[in-house]
């Protein structure tokens, strides 16, 4: 227009800028809050979802309560046999000071959900777990998970 551009988003269709005399924004501000609450949402939902899930999975766990620390018996008595139990794994991972906290017993879980995936649904018998380094150096799978 002239020496002046508009920009506008991506496959969006040009909007004029008048404002909505109830809201005070432009047509194309309202879409945006819209869609920024549309995400807000989704978030919050998935949140109860995960915590729902998680709280489920725990509860079918054959669990003593004689162990001081449920974290690491939850740990040791997780079983592979579907992906729900790879997702409540992963799901784990998550919070950062879980993580720190239980690191050693998480790579011992993550390394039994690697050696499960590999040998019962991608069928691989001939790789040797856990896996090495050609400097006989063990590498941490779930380091490499985390950081990538």
């Amino acid at each position: 227009m002239g020496e002046k551009c508009k920009i506008y988003p991506t496959f969006s269709i040009p909007l004029n800028h008048r404002r909505n005399s109830n809201s005070g924004m432009t047509r194309e501000e309202e879409i945006g809050e819209l869609e920024k609450q549309k995400v807000i949402e989704r978030g919050h939902e998935h949140e109860k979802y995960k915590t729902e899930f998680l709280n489920e999975y725990f509860e079918k766990l054959n669990i003593s309560t004689c162990e001081p620390d449920w974290n690491i018996l939850i740990l040791q008595a997780m079983k592979f046999n579907d992906f729900r139990d790879c997702k409540a794994l992963l799901d784990m991972l998550e919070d950062v000071d879980y993580f720190l906290k239980y690191k050693h017993y998480l790579e011992i879980t993550f390394e039994r959900m690697i050696e499960w995936f590999l040998r019962v649904k991608l069928e691989i018998h001939s790789r040797p777990l856990p896996a090495f380094a050609s400097n006989n150096q063990k590498v941490g799978l779930l380091d490499l998970c985390i950081w990538q």
